[in-house]
């Protein structure tokens, strides 16, 4: 278990595992008053959360499934990354991809938070990369089958 400071100025419990295997965090929503989305809207949705990460790690913030699947909301830049550096509250972009509007009421499970480590490169600049079997093939080179 890794001990992440955390300040909670919603009115809200503390972001939790739903099971003891789950890797991601529910976040939820900390609003005055309920947002409607309209079909392709987006916006910025308030936690009242704010964390101080450790160096060499990253809070990944995704959609929720069941979410997404049921009413077509999605994290907009998934996964957004939160830095170690980051002390700014926690903010979801949520959009609807959904026909119909979608109203996010105060307190409810929005996102989810994955807390990941994560390594920062050193570019060493060559002449040439090293041969593959795949080379440049990319975007569906391997056929349909």
């Amino acid at each position: 278990m890794l001990n992440i400071p955390i300040v909670n100025h919603s009115k809200h419990p503390l972001p939790s595992y739903a099971t003891i295997l789950s890797a991601g965090m529910d976040i939820r929503a900390n609003l005055d008053a309920p947002v409607t989305l309209a079909p392709l809207q987006r916006c910025l949705v308030p936690t009242g959360l704010f964390i101080a990460l450790p160096a060499g790690y990253e809070a990944q913030i995704r959609p929720r499934s069941g979410l997404a699947l049921k009413k077509g909301v999605t994290v907009l830049n998934s996964p957004g990354t939160i830095d170690a550096d980051y002390r700014g509250e926690i903010g979801i972009i949520l959009v609807n991809l959904s026909d119909t509007p979608f109203v996010i009421e105060d307190g409810e499970r929005i996102a989810q938070m994955v807390i990941a480590r994560h390594e920062q490169a050193l570019w060493q600049p060559v002449l040439a990369l090293d041969e593959t079997e795949r080379g440049a093939g990319g975007f569906g080179h391997t056929g349909e089958k």
